[in-house]
């Protein structure tokens, strides 16, 4: 009897070893001949309080200091992308930045603490930025010349950007030539002078940020946060200073670095409100030469990681009842410029959208993208100047998500990336959906509940609550839908397509219409695998919205 139950035992492994075998290459099969499963799952919204808003001109590029020789891993990036060498008469370019009316501007980036500005009584040579690998950032210092400081203004003003000029935090104290403490107070005169020269030209500038990069550790060198806190006091005194009269005053920004938690605390509670806005940077996916960026973007634990900084700098804020906004004042994903056909292809919408979601949820006011154009990761081609797929991404957002944050987790799976906003200048809500998956497409429902917390703040629902079911569409409403997908399936192209057919300027450099499709209420919403899907429902209302 024994040995007849061991011979079954043996038949019956090696089915099941057969079966399995079978079935592996059945899904093998299937998933090469491109078929795919669908899923169902449910998008939840609190429609009933914000939980976050933004500014109405959210959406925030840069431009840097970067010149040609600025070098990573081998690759020369940023060819003629500089403040300093910028062609401000390519017409994309200026068509681009009109499409927003306003784009937030931010000029800055590692250089800027090595810049000095010319005066019109000015004695010194004003010198470009030289390459010195002996010198802290590996470049000498630079000047910028007040006929290229009136260049870039026609340009913002024609354009009607919202400018955020960068100073040089550095100038005045003593520093080793690499790392370690800076030493001594900021010397703002030659910011003064700068200033002064704005204010007499008529100007406007939506903001003056104080440093880049020398918060907590710093970057090459570090100011100390009591320090740092003074030296911004000091900007909020010239300002007050030199506009006054003036009927719209630029906030003051600062420190413009990396979060640490202890620094910022200390620097928030010394700085005694002379700054408006606190802004910190955002590279989380690590350097550039990494080749494991497109895993690391399709990974929503990998994502969520950052969720503790959004969240740390909120509550530091909050408990430290200053009135200063937090944003986020330079985010490339990756740094040293970035990553060539992942940072400015279609796959890093994944990443900037849900970043953009993520840190609306946490009450942050501005996001500035590294770059507007420049590196590896600017929203236009560095050389071309034409929009790459995460300019389009930005678009859209800015013009289909409103200020007001609503409280938003999908059920279903960990692969669908949902937000939800009241919609912009519009009636109703708009929907972003963001599916990592590049096997599955999800049909979503939405349910509206009385009583949600977040998914990025609570890992679970509250349970317990009625939850309320608006009539989100009827038998003769509609919803428009914004479907991008990347060329030919592919995530590292840097062509996107919105609703099957390719986004490209036209021979006069226009910025190609961003039309919906329009769909009825009744139709389910199918998020495509590997694609993002705006979502506009007029006929919703939610009393977060009115």
């Amino acid at each position: 009897m024994g040995s007849l139950f061991l011979h079954i035992g043996l038949y019956a492994s090696i089915w099941l070893f057969l079966f399995c075998v079978l079935n592996l290459n059945i899904v093998r099969h299937t998933e090469a001949k491109g078929v795919y499963q669908s899923v169902n799952g449910t998008v939840i919204i609190d429609g009933r309080s914000a939980i976050g808003r933004t500014d109405s001109d959210y959406i925030c590029a840069t431009l840097d200091w970067w010149p040609p020789e600025k070098c990573d891993y081998g690759t020369c990036a940023w060819d003629h992308a500089s403040l300093l060498n910028l062609d401000l008469d390519n017409k994309i370019f200026l068509n681009a930045v009109k499409a927003f009316s306003p784009l937030k501007i931010r000029l800055g980036g590692t250089l800027q603490d090595k810049v000095i500005y010319q005066t019109e009584n000015h004695q010194m040579p004003c010198t470009p930025f030289a390459k010195n690998d002996s010198e802290l950032f590996t470049f000498t210092q630079g000047c910028l010349p007040l006929s290229r400081w009136d260049e870039l203004n026609a340009f913002f003003n024609e354009s009607k950007a919202l400018v955020i000029f960068g100073l040089n935090a550095l100038n005045g104290r003593t520093f080793p030539q690499s790392g370690g403490s800076a030493v001594g107070a900021w010397n703002s005169s030659n910011a003064e002078s700068l200033i002064r020269y704005t204010v007499e030209k008529g100007y406007n500038i939506y903001g003056w940020e104080l440093g880049n990069e020398l918060c907590g550790s710093g970057v090459g060198v570090r100011v100390a946060s009591d320090q740092y806190a003074s030296d911004s006091m000091v900007l909020r005194y010239l300002v007050e200073e030199v506009y006054e009269g003036v009927e719209h005053k630029p906030r003051v920004i600062s420190p413009g670095g990396f979060f640490d938690a202890s620094w910022f605390k200390e620097f928030i509670d010394r700085a005694n409100n002379s700054v408006d806005v606190v802004t910190h940077h955002i590279y989380n996916l690590g350097p550039g030469v990494d080749d494991h960026l497109v895993q690391k973007i399709l990974d929503p634990s990998y994502l969520d990681g950052v969720a503790e900084t959004f969240d740390n700098l909120e509550n530091i804020i909050k408990s430290s009842g200053t009135s200063a906004a937090a944003w986020v004042g330079e985010a490339g994903g990756a740094y040293n410029s970035g990553h060539n056909h992942v940072t400015n292809a279609f796959v890093f919408s994944f990443w900037y959208l849900d970043q953009l979601g993520m840190a609306a949820t946490y009450d942050t006011k501005t996001y500035c993208r590294q770059t507007l154009i420049g590196g590896n990761y600017g929203l236009l081609n560095t050389t071309t100047f034409v929009p790459n797929p995460d300019y389009y991404s930005a678009l859209l957002w800015h013009r289909l998500m409103g200020r007001t944050v609503l409280a938003t987790n999908f059920v279903g799976t960990n692969k669908i990336r949902a937000y939800a906003h009241c919609a912009n200048q519009s009636s109703g809500i708009t929907l972003l959906f963001i599916n990592l998956d590049g096997n599955t497409t999800v049909e979503a429902n939405i349910t509206y509940k009385n009583t949600w917390m977040h998914h990025h703040r609570h890992k679970h629902p509250v349970h317990g609550k009625r939850i309320i079911r608006l009539p989100s569409r009827n038998v003769n409403a509609t919803r428009e839908e914004y479907h991008l997908t990347a060329k030919d399936g592919n995530l590292q192209s840097q062509v996107m397509m919105l609703n099957g057919k390719p986004l490209m300027v036209d021979s006069t450099g226009q910025i190609p219409d961003l039309a919906p499709v329009i769909v009825n209420s009744s139709e389910p919403i199918s998020v495509a695998r590997f694609s993002i899907l705006f979502v506009h429902l007029r006929s919703v209302r939610l009393p977060a919205c009115k």
